[in-house]
């Protein structure tokens, strides 16, 4: 019975084992055990194989599509049927894929037989297809290396010639043909320009007139001038018009204590903010609270420190008062109120501490220089800033100070005093006037203000 089937176009349904593939194909050999196809395909492609082998125990299922009408007896109806092999669809490959073997789809219906003619035709429709998508595939590949496959490495370790390439750039040549091509009045002004100074940056490439504006005018001006921020000039005045000027004021009623006041409040304010003003001077800082030593002489200047390291207590900063000696009497004024803040006054500069952040230097005053070596030491030795109040026109002995307070008008001081900064004792006019200074103040919306020497 077994050979009826020979020629037969079969469809058969496999197993797991063989994962649920369809086989088609055309039986040649068939037995209990086994059945062999010819001109097979697998799941709609043709297998690469002329003959395919199944296992009875493979298969789930058989179809006959067609029966051969050789082995078929005359009596037997043909089933009608037929096998419609589509032309392969290339799917788009990536730039780095490779070819793959085209797919068939194979729509099996029971229509006349198998027309061989119709495969062959099929095939060589799907190399021609494939073979032109390889050809493009080729060009755009060697168009691709073309572009970007030059190797890089060689020209990396090239070193570019700077200097070569410069001199190529003839500038001087260019700006001479650039200017001839000027008119005449435009070369002119170029010209003028050719011999200025080069300016970087940070500088004024406009050259500023000398400061002109002038407020104050006085009978006995000392060797320097100074220039404020505004542009206002203020001059220098000699020790004995500034004596002059600060008798007339206690002659007017402006004593001593009033300015000693202003000039502690003033000298409080720069120390504020050399300390680091709010970012250092805040509740949540406190383990980094700072520490001022004021050295304090026996007269009005030294009274003066003491004052302004009282002010500065007031703002919770750590002080201490060094004094050399106490006989003066507004030193002792001082001394007794600061006494009250509770915080140290030494007499012996060894106890002072090693490091601090800022130092009141009130020393010395213009009539009694002296020098003291072991605060002058001590000072020296430490890293931190130096604030001095009214000091010397000449400096302080030994000690180099990089600020300076200095009140109503300044003397011609050094460049050991460093920054000078002008305080405003709220003089009235009348008080100039009485020493023949025309005054105008320079202070506007500031109580104290930098000065800068004027140079021109």
């Amino acid at each position: 019975m077994s050979e009826q089937f020979l020629g037969c176009t079969v469809s058969i349904k496999c197993t797991e084992d063989l994962g649920n593939s369809s086989y088609q194909g055309q039986i040649i050999a068939l037995n209990d055990q086994i059945v062999t196809l010819a001109k097979a395909f697998c799941n709609g492609v043709p297998c690469d194989s002329p003959r395919v082998t199944i296992r009875a125990k493979d298969i789930i299922n058989v179809d006959i599509v067609s029966v051969d009408e050789k082995s078929t007896p005359q009596n037997a109806i043909p089933a009608q049927s037929k096998v419609t092999v589509k032309r392969p669809i290339p799917k788009k490959a990536s730039k780095n894929a490779v070819p793959s073997a085209p797919e068939q789809q194979v729509n099996i219906a029971k229509k006349p037989p198998v027309d061989n003619s119709t495969y062959s035709e099929a095939t060589s429709n799907a190399n021609g297809k494939n073979g032109s998508e390889q050809s493009r595939r080729k060009k755009m590949t060697d168009r691709d290396e073309n572009t970007f496959g030059t190797p890089i490495d060689q020209s990396l370790h090239q070193d570019f010639d700077f200097e070569k390439n410069l001199a190529l750039f003839n500038k001087e040549a260019l700006w001479q043909e650039f200017n001839s091509k000027k008119p005449e009045t435009v070369q002119q002004q170029a010209n003028k320009g050719i011999n200025k100074g080069r300016y970087r940056h940070d500088e004024n490439v406009i050259e500023s007139e000398p400061t002109a504006l002038r407020q104050i005018a006085v009978p006995c001006a000392g060797s320097k001038e100074y220039v404020t921020d505004d542009g206002l000039i203020i001059p220098s005045v000699s020790l004995e018009l500034h004596r002059q000027l600060i008798g007339a004021a206690d002659r007017f009623g402006i004593s001593w204590e009033r300015r000693v006041e202003l000039l502690g409040r003033a000298g409080t304010e720069i120390s504020l903010q050399l300390l680091g003003g709010a970012h250092r001077l805040s509740p949540h800082n406190a383990h980094q609270w700072p520490t001022v030593v004021a050295l304090c002489g026996p007269h009005r200047s030294g009274a003066a420190g003491i004052n302004c390291a009282r002010q500065l207590s007031s703002h919770g900063v750590k002080t201490i008062v060094y004094v050399e000696s106490s006989e003066d009497i507004f030193l002792l004024q001082e001394l007794s109120l600061y006494r009250y803040t509770g915080n140290r006054v030494e007499v012996d500069v060894k106890k002072l501490p090693s490091a601090v952040d800022l130092i009141i230097l009130a020393l010395y005053e213009e009539k009694s220089p002296r020098s003291i070596p072991a605060v002058a030491k001590w000072a020296n030795n430490n890293r931190a800033s130096v604030l001095a109040i009214e000091p010397p026109a000449t400096g302080t002995p030994g000690i180099v100070s990089k600020y300076s307070l200095v009140s109503a008008l300044p003397l011609s001081h050094c460049a050991d005093n460093g920054r000078l900064y002008l305080c405003n004792l709220a003089l009235p006019n009348k008080v100039f006037l009485d020493v023949g200074i025309n005054y105008r103040s320079p202070f506007g919306p500031k109580f104290v203000m930098p000065l800068y020497l004027n140079s021109s």
